[in-house]
Parts: C-alpha cells; structure tokens; sequence
C-alpha cells in the first residue's frame, strides 16, 4: 500500500530508518475537500487535454515539423510528465484523511518535481537559442538548425536532467533521519535533508550546484540571447522587430511566470518566511507545477498563428465526424 492510517518507523540506535512521511501542509478541509478535488480534477484534465491537442497538432503537420515547434513539442511533454507527478497524487491526499506517504513514492515524486523543473528551464534555454539563431541569423539558420542538432538538444536536455537528479536522489536515499514529517503538501529535496542525523554537507553542496545549474544557468543563457536579439532589433528593420515581438512574446511570458514559482518555492525552502499564511504558502508552491503546464498550451496556442489554425481545423474535423457519425446511426 502506497499510504497508511499511521507512519511506520524503525529505530536504529539514535537515528530513525523511515517508511513513510507524514504531510503536515494538509489541513481540515470537512466537506469542502469535495470541492477542492474537483478543482483539481477539472485542472488537471485541462492541462492534459490542452497539451494533448497541441502534441498532436504538431506531430501531424507536416508544416510544424520546423525546430522551433519540435522544441515546444518538447516543453508541452515535459508539461504532461510534471503535472502527472504531482496532480494524481494531490487528488488522493485531498480525499485522504491521513496524509501519509511511503519513502520509495515520495523519492519518486521528488524525481519527478525536479527532473520537470530542469527540464523546463533546459527546454526554455533551448528554445531562446533557437529564437536567437533565427533572428540574428535567418540565412544561415538552417545551416546552424539542422534536424541532428535538434535530436541532439532535446536528448540532451532530458537525459542532462535525468541524471542530474538520479544524483540528488542518491544521495538523500541512504540518510538517516530523526523524523518523518515534512510540512509540505508534496515531497522537496531540502525538506528531507532537513530531517536528516547524518553529515548533510554533501546534499547541501551538491544541491546548490543543482539549483545553479537547473535555475541560473539557463537564465544566463537566455538573457545572453535575448541581449543579441535586442541589439538585432533596434537596428534592424520594422519586418525584424515584428518576427521577434511575435515568436518571443510567448517565451518570455512563459520564462518569467515559472521563474517566479520557481524562485519562491526555494526561498520558501530554505528560509523559513514566517509573515507569509499557511494557505499562501501552499499556494505558491504549487503554482510553478500547476499553472505553468496550463499556461504555456495557452500561450503559444493563442500567439502563435500556425499552431492556433491548425488545432482550429483538428477541432471542426473532430466535430464534423462526430456529427456524421450520429446521422448515419439515426
């Protein structure tokens, strides 16, 4: 069983092997639980419906088959695979009444929150330099952009992230805790650590060397290519200025709300910001994970031309064989 009525611990001279984490976020919610799960419910069928359609848009036209949109194929899978990680798990605490959860699912979780986050701001980097090529450099952007190099920095992009975790994972499996409560509404990384008897300065390092990675080292990259993609701008012509509003809108917009969730997710980790409410807290971390997998189908859905005509016609073709099929059953 993946939870249980009470955590089940074993001791182990002054340290404590742990079975299961208690979740102390969750509160009494009486019949408004229901509520709240529908809530949830409705979102996450949204966010797979929205990521769905434009996974499919892109794979069956053969006009998107261009790297910029293979790049944002990428980020809407990445999208289905973090709300995956958190959202059925959120339905089943919500109706819970004992908020416990097993070590083995809550390493698990912690791999998928954090293989999603680097994923994510992996996939952003890439696609900032796909922008930049593509405006600094449009004669020779198929020269640049050919269709190994896009392979390459998607797998490269995944299995960096997958690693990188496997890492932090390794490292926070074999500690030994004094306590089996984590006051998160899902499990963190440093919420773990925190709990921990054993020398945590490997942890601590290693993952201030993630955050760096995962966090500021793409920011980096972005803001290098959006510096050359300005100075194109200013002294390019009117056509120049308006491909690059059109196709780094999206980008940005999409690149400034995960910063935001993300950044206060780790002040909120590792500093204990007692003058913000409970329920905002709760709120706020779960926003990078919530409405950034919702938020981006939207995003490039509406602004992008291509995308948004071809997800038209998807839906009327769907409609118009619905309807035959009703007529020729009657």
């Amino acid at each position: 069983m993946l939870y249980n009525l009470q955590a089940r611990t074993k001791v182990i001279i002054n340290s404590t092997q742990v079975s299961y984490f208690t979740l102390t976020a969750y509160f009494d919610m009486g019949l408004f639980k229901y509520l709240y799960f529908m809530v949830i419910m409705l979102l996450y069928i949204l966010i797979v419906c929205a990521n769905l359609l434009l996974i499919t848009a892109i794979c069956m036209n053969r006009s998107l088959h261009e790297p910029m949109y293979i790049f944002l194929c990428s980020l809407f899978v990445n999208e289905l695979y973090g709300s995956t990680g958190l959202f059925p798990f959120l339905l089943v605490q919500i109706l819970s009444d004992v908020h416990t959860v097993s070590a083995s699912l809550c390493f698990l979780q912690i791999f998928c929150v954090y293989s999603y986050v680097c994923v994510e701001f992996s996939n952003l980097a890439v696609i900032s330099y796909d922008r930049y090529l593509a405006i600094c450099y449009p004669l020779q952007y198929n020269t640049y952009m050919t269709f190994k190099k896009v392979v390459m920095l998607i797998a490269v992009t995944w299995l960096y992230s997958f690693l990188t975790i496997v890492i932090l994972i390794s490292l926070i499996a074999p500690l030994q805790l004094c306590g089996d409560t984590i006051n998160k509404v899902y499990c963190l990384n440093y919420s773990i650590v925190k709990l921990a008897c054993s020398e945590t300065r490997a942890n601590n390092i290693y993952g201030l060397f993630v955050t760096f990675l995962t966090v500021f080292g793409p920011l980096i990259l972005i803001l290098y290519t959006y510096m050359k993609i300005l100075k194109v701008c200013f002294s390019g012509s009117k056509q120049t200025r308006q491909k690059a509003v059109s196709t780094c809108t999206p980008h940005l917009a999409s690149l400034i709300n995960f910063s935001f969730g993300v950044c206060f997710e780790i002040l909120q980790s590792r500093f204990d910001l007692k003058g913000v409410h409970s329920m905002l807290h709760i709120v706020l971390s779960l926003y990078f994970l919530t409405c950034q997998p919702l938020f981006n189908p939207v995003m490039y859905g509406l602004n992008m031309t291509k995308v948004r005509i071809t997800c038209k016609n998807m839906l009327l073709c769907s409609v118009v064989k619905c309807i035959r099929l009703t007529e020729r059953k009657n």
